[in-house]
This record gives structure tokens, C-alpha cells and sequence, in this order.
């Protein structure tokens, strides 16, 4: 149901102080206070942790979001998680849950999205691991998904063979960052794209016996929306969220790269990154795509530490985040 819209006289002229407030309510009106978000950090990183790569699903008026926490601990190396943080209001949120065991061989992270299939929740997810100190993970690194029955219990991780059930995990080859969609002609049909040679694609019916469908030049942490017939693809290019579309998951257009208010994030002006859209245009209680990403400073300083922004949309082309100048369009708008 629509909030209902105050009706003043035509010569009314609101003045700013009364304008802003009227502003506030419509939005409290419609569930989510937009202008009570006073930053565009949601979780910030420091010398004792990072944040990076969100997912997050809304269910029953409740946002869970699912990230990377990187951290260094009592033996002096880093171990990488998957943790959850919740929130009902996009203001306050939880102290970050880890889901995921202790365990460099493996460092369980970069999940990509939760879907609903069947009676169950799947949460999709990396593996990246650093036994031995290495920066970046190492060949062993594999897609895989976690089960749940209600959002807060999940099973342990299960690996996805998306190369296909007869190729064995010495020959699947380094992969991370996975993200499952369905078909917008085929709903029963699954893909999975996963970051590996550009951005692979593979495709199941059942979660569990995949058929490996090629690849495409891309970056990695992809998300996949469906608008206006077409898929629209959020990626991550050197620095900024890359943006491709395509009618058939084969042929791809580029259509921009956004870096939102970058250019006055300390925090983000390293590398923004791993963009991760939800369409809640249909949720009475938001009415926007909303956007998560990362940010980080340049890698030569102690800044480069990560945290999780939020950004949000009436239509994919115009975003706006908390102390966004209304004058300042271009650096929130598609290039």
C-alpha cells in the first residue's frame, strides 16, 4: 500500500526546515528512513579487521548481510571468515556473526548471494586459502554452498563441481566468487557464475550436477539482475562497479562503471569494489535497489583496511548514499 501523501494548498511553498521534515516522514511512511542513514559505512574496517565482499538477502522485514571478515589472531596470521550482520533499519546492525570454521587450508569467504530453492536457503560461498602465508589464495580455491531452513542455522559447506560431476577437484582450477541466479526464460533452470578465466558460467537443475557453459570477460565479484528483459551484470573492473547487460548470458555490452562518492571516502579512495545489488523496488518497506559494496585504501598504506558501504537506486542509473551533495550527480551516475 501506498503512504499516504500530505495535501497542502497549491500556493503552500514548504520552507526548508519544514521541507526537510516532510522529507523524513514520506520516507519513515514508507518503512526504511532513508535520510536516518548518516553515513555510507555500514561496517568499517581497522588494523584488527576487514570487511569485503557483501551479500544480502531481506526476509520478514529483517536484512541479514553475509561478508568476508578477515582478521589476525593470537598466532599473528590472518584468518578469513564468513559472518553475518542483521538490521532492520540499515542504521543499526548486529555485531558480526562468524558462520564459517577456523581453518587457513580453507578461509571460507566471498559469499556471493542467498537464494530461496525448494524448502531451503542456499548461501553460495569461496574457499581461498593462505596455509602458508600466501597474499592471495592459492590453487585449492573452490565455489561452494552452504544449507539453511531459517536464515540462522546453516549446514556445513558442500563443494559445487560446476565443471561438471566427473571432474575431479585437482582439475576444476582455481575459482572464487560465486553467484547463483535462475533463468529468466527457464525458471528452473540455475547458473552460476564463478570467477575463473574472466567470469565462467555454469548451469544446473538441481544444485548439484552442473554443466560448465563457457565464459565471459569480466571482473570478479559478479551480481546478476533481470530488468526490462535483459540480464544486467555488477562487476569489478581494476577500480569501480562495472556494469554489462545481455539478452542470452552470451553476448555482453558494456554500459558504464560507477565509483559513487569515491573521490570523498578516505576509506574507499584505494579500490571500490564488489557491488552487490538487491531489488527491493517491490518491497513496500524500501521501494529502491540498494546497493552493497567495499572500499579500501591504497595498499601501500594501513588504510587499505576494508569496509562495507551502502548506495541506493530508483532505477540503476542514479544512486544516492548518506552526505551525497544534491548537486554531486556524476560520480553516482553511469559513465
Amino acid at each position: 500500500m501506498k503512504p499516504i501523501q500530505p495535501a497542502f494548498p497549491k500556493f503552500f511553498a514548504p520552507g526548508p526546515v519544514l521541507l526537510s521534515a516532510m522529507l523524513a516522514w514520506a520516507s519513515s511512511a514508507a518503512g526504511i528512513d532513508f535520510t536516518a542513514i548518516k553515513s555510507p559505512i555500514i561496517l568499517q574496517g581497522d588494523s584488527t579487521k576487514s570487511y569485503r565482499d557483501p551479500a544480502v538477502t531481506c526476509h520478514d522485514g529483517v536484512f541479514r548481510l553475509f561478508c568476508t571478515l578477515i582478521r589476525p589472531e593470537a598466532d599473528g596470521r590472518w584468518y578469513l571468515y564468513t559472518v553475518e550482520s542483521k538490521s532492520t533499519n540499515l542504521v543499526d546492525w548486529t555485531e558480526p556473526r562468524v558462520l564459517t570454521p577456523r581453518d587457513l587450508s580453507l578461509n571460507f569467504c566471498s559469499p556471493g548471494n542467498v537464494v530461496r530453492f525448494g524448502n531451503e536457503w542456499i548461501l553460495c560461498l569461496a574457499s581461498y586459502p593462505r596455509p602458508n602465508g600466501e597474499r592471495y589464495g592459492n590453487t585449492n580455491a573452490r565455489v561452494w554452498i552452504m544449507r539453511s531452513k531459517d536464515l540462522d542455522n546453516w549446514l556445513p559447506p558442500e563443494l559445487l563441481k560446476v565443471k561438471g560431476p566427473d571432474v575431479p577437484f585437482d582439475r576444476m582450477g582455481r575459482m572464487i566468487d560465486p553467484y547463483l541466479f535462475q533463468d529468466k526464460d527457464d525458471p528452473g533452470k540455475w547458473w552460476c557464475f564463478y570467477k575463473q578465466n574472466g567470469a565462467s558460467l555454469s548451469w544446473s537443475r538441481d544444485l548439484k550436477t552442473w554443466n560448465y557453459s563457457g565464459h565471459v570477460d569480466a571482473g570478479e565479484n559478479v551480481c546478476v539482475l533481470v530488468e526490462n528483459g535483459e540480464y544486467v551484470m555488477f562487476h569489478s573492473p581494476t577500480n569501480g562497479i562495472g556494469i554489462k547487460r545481455s539478452r542470452d548470458l552470451k553476448t555482453w555490452r558494456d554500459d558504464g562503471c560507477i565509483t559513487l562518492g569515491q573521490k570523498d571516502w578516505p576509506w574507499a579512495n584505494g579500490r571500490l569494489t564488489a557491488g552487490f545489488v538487491l531489488d527491493l523496488r517491490q518491497e513496500p518497506d524500501v521501494g529502491k535497489y540498494l546497493m552493497f559494496f567495499h572500499g579500501s585504501g591504497p595498499e601501500s598504506v594501513r588504510t587499505s583496511f576494508g569496509s562495507l558501504g551502502l548506495a541506493w537506486s530508483d532505477d540503476l542509473v542514479n544512486w544516492d548514499w548518506p552526505g551525497k551533495i544534491a548537486t554531486n550527480t556524476f560520480s553516482g551516475k553511469i559513465k
